[in-house]
């Protein structure tokens, strides 16, 4: 086998999952399993919210935020058959009953009409200081209920944590279903709960490699719909898209700068993979490495100044790191015989990277300061990791019971989850930038 393979050969899997379903799609949207949380994860009671009479709100706002909660690890919500009392008003808390219920915080609120909508309002309280932390009214539409109560999470979570919530982001991933000439692969975007699926291009040839810009307005993404490899860049308001790459041979990997004027890429049209750099306004392209060895997956860092890539430059799959404007390239990945797919996380502190251990690819997180690399998945084939925007967790792609499915994990270890369709592969995630 030659130096060249082992990285081909994970390219070449990543292709062949996509299309390896043979069940046909029953459910389109992902379904959620909790399979693991943090010991010391705090209790916390999401009351069910007040209705006005006679008024039944689109979506259930207290489950939905108790959900949302739940599946940062960080939070342990109380089953409402537990609750001895259910106030939805100030006048009728007690904090005294909450604290003896071993709670720590106590989240009450009302759905009410609004015109043609709708408002809800909630309280946050610290149950053992007796203090309201925080309080808020917003107006939401039928449709955006959900969306609303991903919002209140968010809040919820920003005043408990002192560090954003990601409840109102959303995920891009790829589906395959079918086979033969009865095979549909689609590039989807819901929220990240898995609900409000959206179909953004769907081919009976793969899709791969979507990345979000950083306004979360545009995807870019690899499809081989016309039989081979094109780059496109899809906005997802309007359905909007622009074929930026097309060259003869490898049209891979696209990621976005940090600015969104540029997009990075991997192209074989001068014969060997090497990654390139695209001004998507002016077209101009650049190409950023001239090495023998197969350099491919490029991510840049939050600040837009370094480029990391994927090379095999020194014998074996490793993580190297560049100028963004080309130039030497330095080795950053030490451990193990394979790291490739490797991204930054928000704070440039870490980079999440698929890591071979004994015959396993798992998602590693090394920390570029210490040079030390931490396990945070333990599969088999683990690929694909992206962080979410706020940093404390990571989403993936892995096997489970035969099919691909996501899974995400909290970085420090905790709140593990899986997301799975009923039937069919899903792969390839993405998670988005904070919605602006």
């Amino acid at each position: 086998m030659s130096r060249f393979q082992p990285l081909l050969l994970v390219l070449t899997l990543c292709a062949f999952n996509l299309a390896a379903s043979s069940a046909t799609l029953a459910a389109p949207r992902l379904n959620i399993e909790i399979t693991g949380g943090v010991e010391a994860a705090q209790p916390i009671a999401v009351v069910p919210f007040g209705v006005s009479e006679g008024l039944i709100p689109p979506a259930d706002v207290a489950a939905v935020i108790g959900a949302d909660l739940a599946r940062t690890g960080r939070f342990k919500p109380m089953p409402t058959r537990d609750m001895l009392d259910m106030p939805t008003t100030r006048d009728e808390v007690d904090l005294r009953d909450w604290s003896l219920l071993g709670m720590n915080s106590l989240v009450i609120g009302r759905v009410e009409a609004e015109g043609n909508g709708y408002r809800v309002s909630f309280s946050l309280y610290d149950v053992f200081r007796g203090n309201e932390l925080a309080s808020s009214s917003l107006i939401s539409s039928k449709a955006g209920m959900r969306h609303t109560a991903h919002l209140v999470a968010d809040i919820i979570y920003e005043k408990l944590t002192g560090q954003a919530g990601v409840a109102a982001t959303r995920i891009a991933y790829v589906t395959s279903t079918g086979s033969g000439d009865s095979q549909t692969v689609a590039l989807k975007v819901a929220d990240a709960d898995g609900y409000n699926p959206q179909t953004i291009v769907s081919s009976g040839e793969p899709i791969m490699s979507p990345a979000w810009s950083p306004d979360g307005r545009r995807i870019a993404y690899v499809s081989f719909e016309n039989r081979r490899a094109a780059i496109y860049v899809q906005e997802l308001s309007s359905g909007r898209r622009d074929l930026v790459s097309s060259y003869p041979g490898i049209n891979g990997s696209p990621a976005f700068s940090p600015d969104g004027l540029r997009l990075a890429m991997t192209l074989s049209k001068d014969g060997n993979p090497e990654i390139y750099s695209l001004n998507l306004l002016s077209r101009e392209l650049v190409r950023l490495t001239d090495h023998y060895a197969i350099d491919t997956e490029p991510s840049w860092s939050p600040d837009g100044r370094y480029i990391i890539f994927t090379s095999d430059r020194a014998g074996s799959p490793q993580i190297y790191r560049m100028s963004s404007d080309g130039g030497p390239a330095e080795r950053i990945s030490v451990e193990g015989d394979y790291n490739g797919r490797a991204s930054y996380s928000p704070d440039g502190r870490s980079i999440a990277m698929v890591t071979r251990i004994n015959g396993s690819f798992r998602i590693g997180v090394l920390d570029t300061e210490r040079g030390i690399v931490r396990l945070v998945s333990s599969g088999n084939l683990d690929e694909s990791p992206s962080f979410a925007p706020n940093g404390s967790m990571i989403i993936y792609a892995t096997i489970h019971g035969g099919r691909g499915v996501l899974a995400a994990t909290s970085v420090d270890g905790g709140g593990n989850q899986r997301l799975s369709q009923d039937s069919g592969q899903v792969r390839e995630p993405a998670w988005s930038p904070f919605m602006k």
